[in-house]
């Protein structure tokens, strides 16, 4: 006895799991293959209707994001861009104190890491300075100009002191600019 194949029924668009993957109510695999009047593909039409559906999102109250993520959920944080970069600074000269102790010859390998961590500090500084002038509002346009910033003073620092000084050492720069660097994921469990 032949059993006649069941396919259920939805709205186009609707997810329909199948053995071959995602089938969907309207028969196409991915969803997004519709037919316009010209007989092509129509991909707005499929996706307006996903963001009409999506629309219908309700932010939480206070009481239900208390509820999921704790009485602190609505705190500010006590995590300023200044204070990460007061950490970077204080985390650099600790590394270049232990680069001084313990490094034969002290001297270049400890300005090599001072250096290293200034290279992460001064753009973050710099853009922390930016952030907090009264014309600068906190745009994502203003955010994005602040990191390209950022990035290019970082790329700088380190070709000038490539060519300018010569007596680098590159493995007490690069350690110490990393740990400066991570200074973020620290004020971030320090939250």
């Amino acid at each position: 006895m032949a059993m006649a194949a069941h396919r259920p029924e939805g709205r186009p668009g609707q997810a329909l799991n199948g053995p071959g993957g995602k089938e969907f109510a309207d028969g196409t695999q991915d969803g997004y293959h519709t037919a316009s009047a010209s007989g092509r593909t129509d991909y707005n039409a499929q996706w307006d209707a996903d963001q009409q559906d999506n629309n219908n999102i309700v932010p939480l109250t206070r009481i239900e994001a208390e509820k999921l993520f704790g009485p602190n959920v609505s705190r500010p944080s006590r995590v300023t861009p200044f204070r990460v970069v007061a950490a970077q600074v204080v985390l650099s000269l600790v590394a270049t104190l232990v680069w001084w102790l313990f490094y034969k010859p002290p001297g270049a390998a400890a300005l090599s890491a001072l250096l290293g961590g200034a290279i992460c500090w001064v753009p973050g500084a710099l853009f922390a300075a930016r952030l907090k002038t009264p014309g600068a509002g906190a745009t994502v346009m203003n955010w994005m100009l602040g990191e390209a910033f950022k990035m290019g003073a970082t790329i700088a620092m380190f070709v000038a002191i490539a060519f300018w000084y010569r007596d680098v050492q590159w493995v007490p720069l690069l350690v110490t600019y990393l740990i400066a660097l991570k200074t973020y994921w620290i004020a971030l469990a320090w939250r």
